[in-house]
């Protein structure tokens, strides 16, 4: 039997866990819709994808305003079928410095616009009778760590809002998930390693070994290609009474 080809769209797609995922789902065959706020980079994934022979588009999205989510499902000619929800910015700081207005948008980010999305995508997903929604959550959906305390927030906010939506979808093929990965090696965790050296008054290997691997048994960052082939069996139909679940991706880092 060949295996179903999709139609994704992924946020946060320009750079790191995205572009990442944007890569290795699309050299599965699937068809990827790259959105980020920087439209630049998110046309810039996608033809690489398409260099390399696979489909793709690249997208202006922001996820914290309502009309450029409208413009975007307006402008697409299919609707997608899958959503990954990965969008994401952080800040470091104790909550006494951390400036409300960041706090705001990077909950804005993280949580609220992973519900403007799936809100505008259900519809959709619910006249076709199928729909996989997969959000890119964190270690810190689960634990806490000084200094992040707007992204740790929002990032447990996906695990009870994934627990709603499976709930409110269950008469239908759809299915929402959160994967909660450890430390992967983008761009964001490189400027989480440059502030977090900042502020614990480490240097930046010493976090690297002492704040971000020491606390995982196996001590390896994760890869893209793990959230990628996750999130596809996601898709499957193995999957299809996964909902509303945490698939933690942490090294043993829980288990402890």
């Amino acid at each position: 039997m060949t295996p179903r080809r999709f139609r994704i769209l992924i946020t946060g797609a320009g750079s790191g866990i995205g572009a990442g995922l944007a890569e290795h789902l699309a050299g599965a065959g699937h068809s990827i819709l790259c959105t980020d706020l920087d439209e630049t980079a998110a046309r810039a994934v996608a033809e690489r994808i398409v260099g390399r022979g696979g489909r793709a588009t690249g997208h202006a999205l922001d996820v914290t305003r309502d009309e450029s989510v409208d413009a975007l499902l307006t402008a697409l000619p299919e609707a997608p079928d899958v959503l990954v929800n990965n969008a994401g910015i952080q800040h470091v700081s104790r909550l006494e410095d951390f400036p409300i207005d960041q706090w705001d948008l990077l909950v804005q980010v993280m949580l609220t616009g992973v519900a403007r999305l799936t809100r505008a995508l259900l519809p959709g997903m619910r006249e076709r009778g199928y729909g996989r929604i997969v959000n890119i959550g964190s270690i810190h959906s689960l634990v806490g760590s000084p200094y992040k305390s707007a992204y740790v927030a929002a990032k447990h906010g996906l695990i009870g809002f994934s627990k709603v939506i499976a709930l409110e979808t269950a008469d239908t093929d759809v299915t929402i998930n959160t994967i909660c990965p450890t430390y992967v090696k983008t761009p964001l965790v490189e400027k989480q390693i440059a502030d977090q050296a900042r502020v614990h008054g480490l240097s930046e290997d010493e976090v690297v070994e002492k704040i971000m691997l020491k606390p995982m048994p196996k001590g390896v960052f994760i890869g893209f290609e793990e959230l990628a082939g996750i999130t596809a069996f996601l898709f499957g139909p193995a999957a299809r009474n996964i909902t509303g679940q945490a698939i933690v991706v942490d090294g043993g880092w829980t288990v402890q």
